[in-house]
């Protein structure tokens, strides 16, 4: 598995970069000065102090700038300081000799910084305006050498440009390998194969910049399609699900299957001579344009995603085919970034695939382990509670009328019938499992809360934050710490009220388990059983004390 690059790995990349950039300016304006100092002659002295002005007052932006990058200040580790950079170049071959000052190369410094730092596009305006700024300064002087400015501002330009995209692709290559650590990350088999796609489809989609994300799949067994869809600037807990029996009318399924396809709206009158679809199929040597059909069924498609460019991918399934498409209404989609959808997809439905053959050979397991389980409960529970209440009834007929003890019999007799209810409807549970665990958290919760306050008398109350989507594994965890939860407060405290807050925020399920305050003292200490039951869901368990006194337990599990 391939370790996902932290984003707090990638800021420390970049402070050493913006330093070292730093150094190397500070080296840069020495360097000019020494080289102004050996070739100092007798010029103008007007001319000599503009000369020795600019360059000192380079020198000192760069002592300043090196200081406080090296002091950790992050105002000057942005975009400003090579636009600043541009300035103090253009001033310097301006009171120089213009188009004749060699001075024009420390342009590619700022191009260098620019685009390797902070992409294509900001590098691609540095070199933009440091060609504008050198012609104007080879235009606005008397030696102005017309072959050699357009030598120097073509050269400039080119080997500009070739920084730029070399620069440009080295933080897209930096991006790509965060997003495959991420979704390396993600493959777990505990979160279950829909989780993992659905935030996959939540990681690609803000990755490519995106508005609209599909992932079609179909198995062969049944022929039916899933379509999970999932939109901009929503998460991955509101991806809509649904099972189709058959679209084959829809625009979506007519692209060739083992292809990708790359479609973008192209300005007038680009489109005129241009063609608009592209696609690049298994082993194929490069990409081709799309014929007339493939076209038409390209222009289907965006107009059904309502997008000005998308791209569609093959997924490699084995147990049944399927496709994935990546749509933006604004933006476009460059050949790479299709070639790295496909490989993205390469690298994540195979395992998604595993996952899927794990739980349902899991599911197969605990269905059997039920069956199992609810028999050992009817024999070894159930049936002494039978026996315990058929004691108490006995002892109950014995007792005479004005015995003292009839309402402490009747009541424990009570307790038992509703413990032998309990569980049996547990081992019902058990034995069938349930078609809809997380429907089933809320009247659970408050099952447990009513009978720990029938028990105890202590009043428990019971609130769910917004949606809450578990599978049954997590679903039986999740009863299983308020259960324990619950028992230590009935245990170790004298709280006479308490509560159960349950929430997924941040792709975390918040679990949080309070008590109000009594006469004991608080003292920090360690449940363990919450605390090894979080470990093992990969989550943590903390305890703290309330604003009243109280014992709140906050357990945090990634879903």
């Amino acid at each position: 598995m391939r370790a996902p690059v932290s984003a707090s790995s990638l800021d420390t990349s970049l402070s050493t970069d913006a330093l070292m950039a730093a150094r190397m300016r500070l080296v840069l304006s020495i360097s000019a000065v020494l080289a102004m100092a050996v070739n100092a002659g007798p010029p103008r002295q007007p001319v000599a102090s503009a000369v020795w002005l600019a360059f000192c007052g380079y020198l000192l932006h760069s002592v300043l700038v090196h200081a406080c990058t090296q002091a950790g200040w992050r105002h000057v580790q942005g975009k400003a300081v090579h636009w600043s950079d541009v300035l103090w170049f253009t001033l310097i071959i301006f009171v120089t000799d213009g188009v004749q000052s060699l001075f024009f190369l420390f342009y590619f410094f700022a191009i260098l910084t620019s685009s390797f730092r902070w992409g294509f596009e900001e590098g691609a305006r540095v070199t933009i305006v440091s060609v504008a700024s050198f012609a104007a300064c080879g235009l606005g002087t008397s030696t102005a050498d017309a072959p050699q400015l357009l030598m120097r501002t073509t050269f400039l330009l080119a080997l500009g440009h070739m920084i730029v995209h070399w620069g440009g692709s080295k933080l897209i290559l930096q991006r790509r390998l965060t997003l495959l650590g991420d979704i390396s990350q993600l493959s777990n088999p505990r979160f279950g194969a829909g989780r993992t796609i659905a935030r996959t489809m939540e990681k690609t989609m803000a990755f490519f910049k995106a508005s609209h994300c599909i992932v079609m799949t179909r198995d062969t067994t049944t022929g039916n399609w899933t379509l999970r869809t999932l939109r901009k600037d929503d998460t991955c807990e509101h991806v809509g699900v649904e099972t189709i029996g058959g679209i084959a009318e829809s625009p979506l399924v007519t692209l060739g299957h083992p292809h990708t396809v790359l479609s973008n709206r192209l300005p007038w009158p680009l489109h005129l001579f241009l063609a608009r679809s592209h696609v690049h199929g298994p082993g194929a040597s490069g990409w081709h344009p799309e014929g007339r059909d493939g076209a038409r069924r390209s222009a289907a498609v965006a107009a059904m995603l309502e997008a000005r460019a998308f791209i569609s991918a093959a997924l490699p399934l084995r147990l049944g085919e399927g496709r994935v498409f990546i749509s933006s209404r604004n933006g476009h989609f460059s050949k790479s970034d299709a070639l790295f959808l496909a490989h993205l997809m390469e690298q994540i439905f195979p395992v998604i695939e595993t996952i899927e053959v794990l739980d349902r050979m899991a599911s197969e397991a605990a269905a059997t382990e039920r069956l199992k389980i609810s028999l050992d409960l009817h024999d070894t529970a159930v049936q002494p509670y039978i026996g315990l209440r058929m004691g108490l009834c006995a002892l109950r007929k014995k007792a005479t009328a004005d015995n003292p003890l009839l309402e402490d019999l009747d009541k424990l007799a009570e307790v038992a019938n509703g413990v032998i209810a309990d569980l049996r409807r547990f081992a019902g549970t058990v034995k069938h499992g349930t078609e809809s665990p997380s429907g089933l958290v809320l009247p659970q919760l408050h099952h447990q809360a009513a009978r720990v306050q029938g028990l105890y008398g202590i009043e428990i109350s019971v609130n769910v934050e917004g949606p809450v989507r578990l599978d049954d594994r997590m679903t039986a965890e999740v009863l299983q710490m308020v259960g324990e939860g619950l028992n230590n407060i009935c245990k170790h405290t004298q709280a006479r009220r308490g509560s159960v807050r349950l929430g997924c925020r941040d792709g975390r399920l918040h679990l949080r388990i309070e008590n109000e305050g009594g006469e004991e003292n608080f003292a920090q200490f360690r449940p363990r059983s919450l605390s090894d039951r979080a470990a093992a869901l990969g989550g943590r368990a903390q305890v703290s004390r309330c604003r009243g006194g109280g014992t709140a337990v906050l357990i945090e599990i990634p879903i």
